[in-house]
């Protein structure tokens, strides 16, 4: 059905809706909350002095110039996620 261009973005928004239902009911019966994060940016950025770093996708580790933060590019990614979260 993806395949389908009419309809392949629904399809896939409504996959991540039901998703994060689930997460959220798990969250929720665990004592705990969900709060969505937009990860826009979130690779480039970092997480240390929030100096943005371009780089190409294929770059997998973060190398700031700014302040010598050297770190695996998706760790970076989730630090920064996390601290949008707070």
């Amino acid at each position: 059905m993806l395949k389908n261009h009419r309809l392949a973005k629904s399809i896939s928004d409504a996959g991540w809706g039901e998703f994060i239902s689930m997460l959220t009911y798990k969250a929720e019966s665990a004592g705990r909350t969900v709060e969505k994060v937009s990860p826009h940016g979130t690779t480039q950025e970092c997480s240390r002095c929030s100096f943005i770093v371009k780089k190409d996708l294929s770059v997998r580790t973060h190398i700031c110039k700014n302040c010598g933060l050297v770190i695996d590019r998706d760790h970076n990614a989730a630090v920064n996620i996390l601290k949008r979260a707070s």
